[in-house]
């Protein structure tokens, strides 16, 4: 069976798409909306740091729902997990406990987690029909708290639902909060073993309000897809996300401007009728 973990990695491509395209030049925040520059940040970011959670969920999860004990893991999982968080699971009442320990610890990722993430499972974890909700007790990622619930439910042949709801971060500059829904479509490779034919298609708004108290709205106006092949797997090779804010004008990420679907780093920002090409990096 493919590692399935490495699902997560489609939202963490989202999120190093939008954060380095549009953070790499304050003067391009300035000429292309700084709230929508900040807000498409901020919802990146929320994104990234939700991606993470469920990856050490997904790592840890029970093969049986109705097994105790500390959850056994493979290899692959075991580089997600080891050396960082401890995991038990509760099978009474189907709690899966990840613990970074108030001391906290560095992740794979370089970044520093403190608290626990809690996910209860509903069904055998990646069955139809099952989902799991994931919750942040006392959690905070290099020192910036984070709450909300994450509930992701497995809908069948190879899609599944993301449904974020009352979600935040504190950071010094201010508070952001976001809520967001997501389908993801596996649209090919379901029955290879290796990922590098796998292909995935990624729909859904989110909703918040950015660290500076505007809100805004996030819509994937085409959908998103993804490609696991050599030097696909860093940026979405197609799609449309359109980011709204109560003071500005929309602005549009375009991740496939030639229409070929290339597995490059090339895309466009779209304000106010004005269209500049940028490389993410």
């Amino acid at each position: 069976m493919k590692n399935l973990a490495l699902r997560p990695l489609l939202w963490s491509a989202l999120c190093a798409s939008l954060t380095l395209g549009l953070s790499s030049c304050n003067k391009d925040k300035e000429e292309f909306g700084p709230n929508a520059a900040l807000s498409a940040e901020d919802n990146a970011d929320a994104e990234a740091d939700d991606a993470a959670s469920y990856e050490y969920v997904d790592a840890g999860a029970p093969e049986d729902i109705s097994r105790g004990g500390i959850t056994a893991i493979n290899a692959d999982d075991q580089r997600i997990l080891f050396g960082c968080a401890s995991h038990i699971y509760d099978a009474a009442t189907r709690t899966l406990t990840i613990d970074f320990g108030p001391a906290g610890c560095v992740g794979r990722d370089g970044k520093l987690r403190k608290g626990q993430v809690v996910a209860v499972f509903t069904g055998q974890h990646r069955q139809v029909g099952s989902s799991v909700t994931i919750s942040l007790v006392g959690y905070s990622v290099n020192g910036n708290p984070r709450t909300g619930t994450r509930t992701i439910t497995w809908i069948g042949q190879g899609v599944h639902t993301v449904n974020v709801q009352n979600a935040s971060v504190t950071t010094a500059n201010g508070i952001a909060t976001w809520s967001a829904q997501r389908t993801v479509a596996q649209t090919a490779g379901l029955g290879t073993r290796t990922i590098q034919d796998d292909v995935y298609s990624v729909t859904g708004t989110a909703a918040g309000v950015n660290r500076k108290g505007v809100s805004f709205t996030a819509t994937i106006q085409q959908p998103l897809v993804k490609k696991f092949q050599a030097g696909c797997a860093r940026h979405f090779v197609s799609g449309i996300i359109d980011i709204a804010t109560s003071k500005e004008k929309n602005l549009q990420l375009n991740y496939d401007p030639a229409g070929t679907q290339a597995c490059d780093n090339i895309a466009t920002l779209t304000v106010n009728g004005r269209t500049r090409t940028i490389q993410l990096r």
